[in-house]
């Protein structure tokens, strides 16, 4: 009989995406197979504690205005002490048990301390296999100007944009006042390194700028000015490829189609606000489609990116426009990255069991 991999999903964390981290785990951990895999479920809290959590998918449901979050129930799940063993332990009470050893790790954690390269570096120092892109690659995709360098840089198009730091901006907050130069109404603000459009304003007229400035210097110390695209929002999905195979995307892409809203924000992703409709397939001509997938492929190996990722796009009277290449994409089971495998004839459960065996197979970095 096959032995079963050991998996430790790990979720919540230090982000202002904690709840939505939560939420995906929720989903992940209702349709693994639980034939081929043994699950140690280990939440993040808030302020850094790992701790060994209920394996309830119910646990972590997005219900209306409650928010998922992982508790501090006095539990401590510690770490290998060194990178010749996989084995975990668990403190509580005064005492230390095994948590036996496990075979990879899948990091399902959106925002800053999990998706932007630290804890991949953690496991890395571990010596653990992991789901997704290494530290350079979730580094880049986290944060969106470094994001934007390399793309433009490998000939791809992007939305122009400006950055400022917050240390610019306290020492000369008259300095908002050139940010659109060069750039024309409407603009977004966003936060260099967020994501679940945390932080993000749609600026229409030049005196909201300095109040969606504070906005996004709420998140981080880095912001994008960036031009509004007038372009239909369409994305797809990548998956990396196993050993000597190269990544592959989904058969279709999927569309967000907004209407009565600003834009897809944080309350219309997670909290069912109206206005939007997310449409898999996306109406495209198979010409439209295949530059799409190419252009996809050439980004996600312009980051370095492994594993998975979700590209978007802006497909606007002039072609295509890449948005975000996005490392470790919501993946609750409605979102955009598993429905576009879903339409494409991979299951919610096939895709996390090919994650896992990507890692596996990739092993120790």
């Amino acid at each position: 009989m096959t032995r079963k991999l050991r998996v430790a999903v790990l979720f919540g964390g230090l982000s202002s995406e904690h709840s939505i981290s939560c939420a995906t785990a929720g989903g992940v951990l209702g349709a693994i197979d639980r034939d081929r895999f043994d699950v140690i479920p280990i939440g993040i809290t808030r302020t850094g504690q790992y701790v060994l959590e209920e394996d309830d998918p119910r646990t972590f449901t997005l219900d209306g205005d409650v928010l998922p979050e992982v508790a501090d129930n006095g539990t401590r799940v510690r770490w290998p002490d060194d990178v010749t063993s996989r084995e975990l332990t668990l403190e509580q009470g005064g005492v230390t048990r095994s948590l036996g050893t496990i075979d990879v790790v899948f990091p399902i954690l959106h925002g800053t301390y999990g998706e932007d390269g630290t804890i991949q570096g953690l496991l890395e120092l571990a010596g653990l296999p992991y789901v997704g892109s290494g530290v350079l690659a979730s580094a880049l995709g986290m944060d969106k100007h470094f994001t934007k360098s390399v793309l433009q840089h490998a000939g791809i198009s992007v939305a122009p944009w400006k950055r400022l730091r917050r240390a610019e901006w306290q020492k000369d907050p008259d300095v908002a006042d050139g940010i659109l130069d060069g750039l024309s109404l409407p603009v977004f603000v966003k936060p260099a390194r967020a994501g679940s459009s945390v932080g993000v304003s749609r600026v229409s007229q030049s005196h909201e700028v300095a109040e969606a400035l504070r906005i996004a210097f709420d998140e981080d110390d880095s912001v994008l000015v960036e031009q509004g695209v007038d372009g239909r929002e369409v994305e797809i999905a990548v998956l990396g490829g196993r050993t000597g195979d190269a990544p592959r995307t989904s058969d279709v892409a999927g569309e967000i189609v907004v209407s009565g809203r600003d834009f897809y924000d944080f309350d219309a992703k997670y909290r069912g606000a109206a206005g939007i409709d997310l449409v898999c397939p996306a109406d495209l001509s198979d010409a439209e489609l295949d530059e799409m997938k190419s252009i996809a492929l050439r980004a996600f190996d312009a980051v370095g990116a492994e594993g998975l990722a979700r590209v978007d796009f802006f497909l606007s009277a002039d072609g295509f426009v890449l948005n975000e290449v996005n490392t470790m994409p919501g993946f609750t089971p409605i979102s955009m990255f598993p429905t576009c495998w879903i339409a494409s004839g991979v299951s919610y459960a096939e895709l996390i069991t090919e994650l896992i065996e990507i890692a596996v197979e990739r092993g120790v970095r």
